[in-house]
């Protein structure tokens, strides 16, 4: 994927969006991993204070307190950037709605997410304020991605249906794992089913948290069969536009990669570094499904190519646009 230009912008400076949107994308997802630490660690309340911590604004020396404020930090840094971006998106991209209103979109998503975090402190982590802001987290992260990807490929003008519903499906089904996952942990149904795939009857164990693990579990069942028609309907019908197979590629390896851990997770009785690993890589996977989904709806890849009158919007650097070189029916694009 390469991005394309406003008029007259030099090009080093028309990179400034992309590379910003990608740099947010990415630091995005490791606070993700970081608020998993905090939270699998038991460090929320290493700094009872907000948003200093025990008055404090350099390091502290208790591991649960030095956690957390290393967690606000990097809040920090992540809100300058997703305000950068948006500044970026506004100088370089105002023309271009699929760029622009996705990190102005951030801005307003990072704003609840700091309220969260404080609301979090302010009421001891209690679990709902706790699942509301990994939650956002992750939408956020989901709309940082497709900042990125649309900042990368210019837009391509649709004569019906710009994505296959695999895409949207496949979206909402992700997101829809990662509520019931949080279900799972912030309503102590961490440690209900030790069996695995199957959640078995427990001895002694409430029904209601059976019923929260057994809920995960098919939903994951479900998100899994989506992402895998979505990944062989990209590698299949968008073998020719860039990044498509990778991406692709990608999400089948993390998927098959978290499907193992979640296995592990259940049968080793949820140890802290495997709960981790089970939040990252399924942070990645939806990255991952988002940026996949962003990129199939930003060329258009399902719809015939427009008639060559039809006019596209261009990307951040010029260019010809990818999607013309999409396999498929239809004409080609002049």
């Amino acid at each position: 994927m390469t991005p394309a230009g406003t008029g007259g912008a030099p090009s080093r400076l028309a990179w400034t969006l992309p590379a910003l949107a990608v740099a947010t994308g990415v630091v995005t997802y490791f606070l993700v991993i970081l608020g998993s630490t905090v939270r699998v660690t038991e460090s929320g309340m290493g700094c009872p204070g907000w948003p200093l911590c025990y008055g404090q604004l350099g390091p502290v020396d208790n591991f649960h307190s030095l956690l957390e404020q290393s967690h606000r930090y990097l809040v920090t840094v992540v809100t300058l950037l997703v305000v950068l971006t948006a500044l970026a998106a506004w100088r370089f991209a105002r023309h271009r709605p699929s760029v622009l209103w996705p990190a102005l979109a951030a801005l307003a998503i990072i704003a609840i997410q700091i309220a969260l975090g404080a609301i979090t402190v302010i009421t001891h982590n209690a679990p709902v304020t706790v699942a509301l802001h990994l939650l956002t987290a992750m939408i956020l992260l989901g709309v940082v991605w497709i900042t990125a990807v649309t900042s990368l490929l210019p837009h391509r003008e649709a004569q019906g249906h710009r994505l296959t519903a695999w895409g949207p499906v496949t979206v909402v089904l992700t997101f829809v794992v990662m509520i019931s996952g949080s279900l799972v942990v912030d309503g102590g149904a961490t440690y209900s089913c030790p069996s695995w795939p199957a959640c078995t009857s427990s001895q002694g164990v409430p029904g209601p948290l059976l019923l929260i693990q057994g809920g995960h579990r098919l939903m994951v069942l479900l998100a899994t069969v989506a992402i895998a028609f979505l990944v062989m309907h990209a590698a299949r019908r968008w073998r020719s536009l860039p990044g498509a197979r990778p991406l692709a590629d990608l999400i089948a390896v993390l998927l098959l990669a978290q499907i193992a851990v979640g296995g592990l997770v259940a049968t080793l009785q949820a140890p802290e570094a495997l709960q981790d690993l089970h939040l990252a890589l399924g942070s990645a996977v939806w990255s991952a499904v988002v940026a996949l989904a962003a990129l199939g709806w930003q060329a258009a890849a399902d719809s015939p190519p427009p008639l060559p009158a039809g006019g596209a919007e261009r990307g951040l650097l010029g260019g010809v646009n990818p999607a013309s070189q999409l396999a498929g029916p239809g004409p080609a694009e002049s």
